[in-house]
């Protein structure tokens, strides 16, 4: 930064400063009538004590989701809108190709009744749906947590096999491989079928490719955001008959057609 840019800053800055201390006037000058707005202190990675995140540069983060302490996360996971991933007493390990959906807890304990404290571990190419519960916990690759699924301290999920919606597994159960359990307590179900091994690979591919689109939105300027706002309002879909009074022949620009790779989320 040069002279000029210097002086720019500094100059920024006082002005900030001043219309702060005016501000915080104004508060004490209204007395008990005042209104004094906080600023949002939620960080996405944040450590606590000596323990750090180490995220993978390609792995996606949403911004409202918060990892804290003592918590690794491999390349092409994703970790969605409302997640609390929290590692404070012991560790919590996310493989590669992993999501973890919306509004979902991954936490760990250091005591619980049974006296064997664990990490949670999570493999590659898990699915976890949406608000999903993990606690201290080990969850092998590629197998499937349905959504609202509470996994209690010690429960094992094998390779390939699936827990099903709103289910509650109870502390030290160990799920088999190609099995699926559901209830509460869960209980087995039934095998897993192959379209449905085959389905558990699919809908991690599918959201490691969603991951992508949403990581590049989130990036996105100001001016790009309201330029592509500008243009939907534009190309905005009318039913045949609206357009035909107006005589307006509507077609998809290029900016807005997702790329062939990205399907519907499955859940």
């Amino acid at each position: 930064m040069g002279t000029l840019g210097r002086a720019i800053y500094s100059v920024g800055f006082w002005i900030r400063e001043t219309g702060q201390a005016l501000d915080r006037l104004g508060c004490r000058l209204q007395g008990n009538y005042y209104f004094q707005e906080q600023l949002s202190r939620h960080r996405t990675l944040m450590n606590i004590y000596d323990k750090a995140p180490v995220v993978d540069k390609s792995a996606f983060v949403a911004p409202s989701a918060s990892i804290i302490g003592d918590v690794q996360v491999g390349c092409g996971s994703s970790i969605w809108y409302g997640c609390v991933l929290r590692g404070d007493v012991n560790s919590i390990s996310v493989g590669s190709g992993t999501n973890i959906q919306d509004n979902s807890l991954v936490h760990v304990a250091k005591s619980n009744l049974s006296g064997e404290v664990l990490p949670t571990i999570i493999g590659d190419n898990v699915t976890i749906g949406h608000s999903a519960v993990l606690h201290g916990c080990t969850v092998e690759n590629e197998a499937f947590v349905g959504m609202g699924a509470t996994l209690l301290d010690g429960v094992v999920v094998e390779k390939h096999a699936m827990i099903a919606a709103g289910a509650l597994v109870r502390q030290n159960t160990k799920i088999p491989a190609g099995e699926v359990w559901g209830g509460n307590p869960a209980k087995f179900l039934r095998k897993l079928t192959d379209e449905e091994v085959a389905f558990i690979s699919e809908s991690a591919s599918n959201y490691c490719n969603l991951a992508q689109v949403h990581a590049t939105e989130n990036v996105k300027p100001f001016d790009e955001i309201e330029f592509e706002k500008a243009l939907r309002k534009k190309y905005a879909k009318r039913d045949e008959e609206y357009d035909s009074m107006l005589g307006v022949v509507r077609e998809t620009p290029p900016e807005l057609i997702l790329p062939d790779n990205i399907k519907a989320p499955v859940k």
